[in-house]
């Protein structure tokens, strides 16, 4: 079912690729807002948003705001999402956010993630204010009209509604565990 619109997002504890472990309450009490994205390193939805997001990182992390990136998918059935793969990804992708592995999947479920990717931004109460797309051009870049999340950041940090509060994620399915 997972969190919704309103509610309080579920707090998590979660093996880092840096490995340190990630608690979601330690970050609310650092950033005014707080974007999870539920993620994989195989999508080539990610990879078509790998450097929006790294961008919408870098523009807002002064301003109080952090991504963190959680990969749910079962390693089993999709070695590339293995959290050896996971670090180099990082290495690889130079990403400037952390990037944590879900392996029990309860995360995701208690979000209600459905796709990679798929954007909960929280603000620092660690109420969900908006679920869904990061913009409105999940295949082209140069296409994009609507930027969801930037939007629900920027509204989140100047005090305002959020507006939109969901958008449907478009994307590859959560590679659930059978």
């Amino acid at each position: 079912m997972g969190t919704e619109i309103g509610g309080y997002a579920p707090d998590f504890e979660l093996p880092g690729t840096d490995n340190s472990v990630h608690h979601l309450a330690r970050y609310l009490e650092t950033f005014r807002a707080v974007g999870v994205v539920f993620m994989c390193n195989h999508c080539p939805y990610v990879q078509r948003y790998l450097e929006r997001l790294k961008s919408i990182q870098a523009d807002f992390e002064a301003q109080g705001f952090t991504l963190i990136g959680i990969n749910p998918n079962d390693a089993e059935q999709f070695p590339d999402d293995s959290f050896d793969n996971m670090q180099r990804f990082v290495v690889e992708r130079q990403l400037n956010f952390p990037y944590l592995r879900d392996v029990t999947q309860d995360v995701a479920h208690s979000f209600g993630a459905e796709k990679t990717p798929h954007v909960f931004l929280l603000n620092q109460a660690g109420v969900l204010c908006y679920s869904g797309l990061i913009d409105d051009s999940p295949d082209n870049s140069d296409g994009v009209k609507i930027q969801y999340l930037r939007d629900a950041i920027a509204q989140i940090l100047n005090g305002a509604t959020v507006k939109p509060t969901a958008t449907k994620p478009v994307g590859c399915s959560v590679k659930w565990r059978t």
